[in-house]
This record gives C-alpha cells, sequence and structure tokens, in this order.
C-alpha cells in the first residue's frame, strides 16, 4: 500500500513507493486530501458543502451516487469541478430518449487494413471509459440504454461481442434526475438503482448563497480549478476506506436499520408494516457500513460511530425501499419512515 505525503510548495497530494507507514499519519494524509479537494471545488461552487460532502464520501467508497434536483443547481459544474481538482477524465452523457446503448458502450466498426487491404472490426470505445461519468437526466432514457450502464457499475467492465473490455480505475458515475418534469421519463427499475450507493437531494441555495452565485458569476473573473490530487490517490484513498477498522456494534446498528425497512421482519416499525411494499435488501447494509467509515475519516477519525451510520441512513435508504398505495393515501412520506425507523432502533447492540 502506498503511502501519500503533501507536496508543500505546490500543495499537491501524491503517491510514493509502498514502505511502512503509520495508521495515524495515513488517515490525516486522506483528510488532508479531501480538505484540499473540497477547497479546489469551491472556487466555483458556492454552498452545498453537505452535497459536496456526500459525493466525496461516495467516491472515496467506490460507490456510485444519483443526485435529484431541479435544473440550474450546478450539478454539472460540481462533478466537472472534482474531476478536475483530480486529474481525472471526465466525461458527461446527455441521456435523450433517442439514446442508444452503443452510444454508451461504444461499437465495433468496419476498418481497412493499411498493409494487407483486408477488413476487420475494431472497437471504438464510447464514453462510459473514463474515471468519472456524469449521467445527466438517466431517467429521460429508455431501459433498454439505461441498463447499458449496469455491468460497468457493477463489475467495472463492459461485454460487447463476446469480448470483455475492462475500464480504467477509479470508475464514478454520477446520475441526476430532474424531479419536476415526468412527462416523457422512464424511472430506473429497482435493480438499477440498487447500484448506486447514495441517492443524494439538492436544493436551492440560501438567499445569501445565491447573492454570491450572481455576484460571481456575472464577471469576466475565471476561476480556475488546480489538479490536487492524482487519480493513484483516489485509489489509495479507496483502499483505507475498505481497511479502516469498525467495531461488530457499528456493524450490527447497520444491519437492524436495513433489516427493519423490511415489512415482514421482526425489527420492522408499525409505519413500515402498514405503508412499505418491500424493504432494503443486504447491499443496504454494506454501504450503510462502507459510508460511515468514509465519513468517520475525512472527519480524521480512524472509526465510525453511530452519528456516522446515521448520517448516511437516508443517502443509503431511500431509494431502496418502495412504499404502497396507503402511504399515498394517507400522505405518508418516505423521509418520515425512515425517520420513524431510526428513531425507534437504539444505538446499543
Amino acid at each position: 500500500m502506498e503511502q501519500v505525503t503533501q507536496d508543500q510548495d505546490q500543495g499537491r497530494v501524491q503517491g510514493k513507493a509502498p514502505h511502512k507507514f503509520d495508521e495515524g499519519q495515513l488517515v490525516e494524509r486522506l483528510h488532508r486530501g479531501h480538505s484540499l479537494l473540497k477547497k479546489q471545488v469551491h472556487k466555483v461552487i458556492v454552498g452545498q458543502d453537505a452535497v459536496i460532502d456526500a459525493i466525496l464520501c461516495c467516491m472515496l467508497s467506490g460507490g456510485h451516487c444519483i443526485v435529484q434536483g431541479v435544473p440550474g443547481l450546478a450539478k454539472t459544474l460540481m462533478i466537472n469541478a472534482i474531476a478536475q481538482a483530480m486529474t481525472l477524465g471526465f466525461n458527461r452523457i446527455q441521456f435523450t430518449p433517442d439514446l442508444m446503448p452503443s452510444d454508451i458502450i461504444g461499437a465495433d466498426i468496419i476498418q481497412v487494413d493499411a498493409q494487407t487491404k483486408k477488413r476487420k472490426f475494431e472497437f471504438l470505445k464510447g464514453p462510459i471509459f473514463s474515471n468519472v461519468i456524469l449521467a445527466d437526466e438517466i431517467n429521460r432514457t429508455p431501459p433498454k440504454t439505461q441498463s447499458a450502464l449496469l455491468q460497468a457499475m457493477q463489475e467495472r467492465e463492459v461485454t460487447l461481442s463476446g469480448r470483455t473490455y475492462k475500464l480504467d480505475q477509479p470508475f464514478f458515475v454520477l446520475a441526476t434526475q430532474n424531479p419536476v418534469e415526468q412527462e416523457g421519463t422512464y424511472p430506473l427499475p429497482e435493480a438499477a438503482l440498487d447500484r448506486f450507493m447514495f441517492m443524494i437531494f439538492i436544493d436551492y441555495p440560501t438567499i445569501k448563497e445565491e447573492h454570491l452565485i450572481v455576484k460571481q458569476t456575472t464577471t469576466d473573473t475565471d476561476a480556475r480549478i488546480e489538479p490536487v490530487l492524482e487519480h493513484k490517490d483516489m485509489l489509495l484513498f479507496q483502499k483505507i476506506v475498505r481497511r479502516a477498522p469498525v467495531s461488530d456494534t457499528i456493524i450490527a446498528y447497520a444491519i437492524r436499520l436495513a433489516r427493519a425497512t423490511r415489512p415482514m421482519d421482526d425489527l420492522a416499525t408499525d409505519h413500515v408494516k402498514q405503508y412499505v411494499k418491500w424493504g432494503a435488501g443486504p447491499r443496504a447494509g454494506q454501504y450503510l457500513v462502507l459510508g460511515a467509515k468514509a465519513m468517520a475519516l475525512v472527519d480524521g477519525r480512524v472509526t465510525p460511530s453511530f452519528e456516522d451510520v446515521q448520517a448516511v441512513f437516508k443517502m443509503v435508504l431511500r431509494h431502496r425501499i418502495m412504499t404502497n398505495f396507503s402511504a399515498e393515501a394517507d400522505g405518508v412520506t418516505l423521509d418520515a419512515i425512515l425517520d420513524d425507523v431510526m428513531a425507534r432502533q437504539k444505538v446499543s447492540a
């Protein structure tokens, strides 16, 4: 495992050859790298600290996230800024009703060999072959095209014409959805939603933040993002998250929270039994623990606490639970059900 060192002159976190390292020092490097990255993103993004932290924690955990919010809230600019600050490849895919799977993955095309003059098939890579993928308005394309992302997100590879192609690492997908316009959209199936670690809601800025946004973006000032992390640093940080210790008590708490969302489980609350059609699967518990680890590490702590699990609880669970007709009829929201689940699960084992 590499050790991360800091170049004080350039403020860049770099990877060096593996050698003996100190656990506390490694956590400090991750914490420092996160701070440097967030500072660069804030050169172009005003506010939205919770959203930026959630996206970064998702990337550190090796997951993918889906962001829901109305147009104009700088979702594209935010993820582009993160990619620039980490010298990662970035591609934006605008999902439309006529988008085809080959427009994402790529396709075999016929080429003529310059020497033999014979025709042969050559694979032309699509935009999925990058480090950071922005799947913009993913619910505007049919399920056939949406499914083109599933293998890439889960296996970090794509298969075409019987051949498998590995994707570059790190690989991160951030998908966006517009909650306002529903006409002409195709909601993601539950199997596709389950591939996303977090679902993040992005809201309007405060009046002070909006004033600053308008002031900064109506001048000729050009905010330049400086790369502060190499791609190998993100790979290292993802290993640190995986290796971070976590107590059985925290794991048991995460599992209880996930199981409490299943109507037929003994831990299910009355709200869940009455208003939930089906609850979260085992992947929810995995992501609760990974997300809690990442939250602790960016805060400079080695191991997660109950509060870290609670901090990622809604982001992990809100897209893994389906409510029934009774919830809609009684006006019971999913957030209200999740609040009830968390309130009734004690933090002690």
